[in-house]
């Protein structure tokens, strides 16, 4: 989750960039990546720049740049989101491009089942906005889809360090079989964190995406506890569901491993995220507290698993602190 600060636009504090190459999305297409690759673009991490690299074409740049236009038009990369989502708010990161940054840019979005082509409606969600260099721009979007590709216009030409796309995924959960298990907080299926007590390290959104994790970074970790407690992180599932198994992954946690976990869980109609933080303490236990070993994926099952019926919301206590990779909260959906 990106870093969040006092001027911070709320549609980065509650919603996941839909662009990450965490939930598949993927830059497909583009006019012209000349000085840097397109898949640079959607990059989870944060743009960095090396004074002395340079390839064959020129300085190396940590991001997406197409070369000098010398004849009209403007360039372009078209973008495949991962999940279907709707779109609340953008960040367009120059960071690094100061004199070969694009002076504007803008957005379309559609939805389609196949790749865009010249006969694609395309919807601008996002009229061309003035860009500076070394700077993130920020802005919300009105017309929120659903949409499942973007085509990012630069105007003329040049550099985009980064591009976060933030929104909430969306499914339609009639097209699955409700008689199987099913990851019910997996971010594809519109799982999200609803608040956390610390994520001093790592990307605390990463722990409801696929795969392990790929580093230590690739995770929820918090500082050294030097407090009375434990820490805790409240997870919305993408659909109510009853718990059958549940996997905590420690995957490159070997020194800074929570000692135990346990969960809290609730049935919740109508709440704000913040309430929920204070209603957390309260809620019944759905496993008790359980040890955690480092580097490793931790399956818990019926044994473990006490029966709450159907629920929305759970809550990881990690005891006292620690690092989680991946959270899996498998069950039926009940819909």
């Amino acid at each position: 989750m990106t870093e969040t600060h006092k001027d911070t636009p709320d549609f980065m504090k509650t919603n996941i960039n839909l662009a990450s190459p965490r939930l598949g999305s993927q830059a497909v297409l583009t006019s012209d990546d000349f000085f840097a690759a397109k898949e640079r673009l959607l990059l989870d991490a944060p743009a960095v720049f090396i004074d002395d690299k340079f390839d064959d074409h020129g300085k190396w740049m940590d991001g997406w740049e197409s070369r000098r236009r010398r004849d009209g038009g403007h360039d372009w990369c078209l973008i495949k989101l991962g999940v279907t989502g709707y779109i609340h708010g953008v960040d367009i990161d120059t960071s690094h491009f100061t004199g070969n940054f694009p002076p504007a840019a803008s957005l379309k979005a559609c939805l389609s089942d196949s790749q865009p082509d010249d006969n694609t409606q395309w919807t601008e969600i996002l009229s061309p906005l003035s860009l500076g260099p070394n700077a993130h721009h920020f802005a919300d979007i009105a017309d929120s889809g659903p949409w499942n590709w973007i085509k990012l216009d630069i105007l003329p030409d040049g550099g985009v360090a980064r591009l976060r796309v933030y929104g909430q995924p969306t499914l339609d959960w009639s097209t699955l079989d409700a008689s199987l298990n099913h990851e019910l907080s997996a971010l594809k299926y519109g799982g999200r964190v609803v608040a956390y007590n610390d994520a001093h390290y790592g990307d605390v959104w990463a722990i409801l995406s696929e795969g392990r994790g790929q580093t230590m970074g690739d995770g929820w970790e918090t500082r050294r506890r030097r407090e009375p407690g434990n820490d805790w992180i409240i997870i919305a599932l993408g659909a109510p569901g009853t718990v059958d198994s549940i996997e905590v992954d420690t995957a490159h946690f070997k020194g800074n491993f929570p000692d135990a976990c346990s969960l809290q869980a609730a049935c919740i109609d109508h709440a704000t995220d913040a309430s929920l933080i204070t209603q957390s303490m309260f809620w019944e236990t759905l496993m008790d507290e359980q040890k955690l070993s480092a580097d490793t994926i931790h399956n818990f099952d019926g044994k473990c698993i006490n029966n709450l019926g159907s629920i929305t919301h759970v809550r990881l206590n990690i005891h006292p602190d620690g690092g989680v990779s991946r959270l899996r909260i498998m069950g039926k959906p009940d819909l």
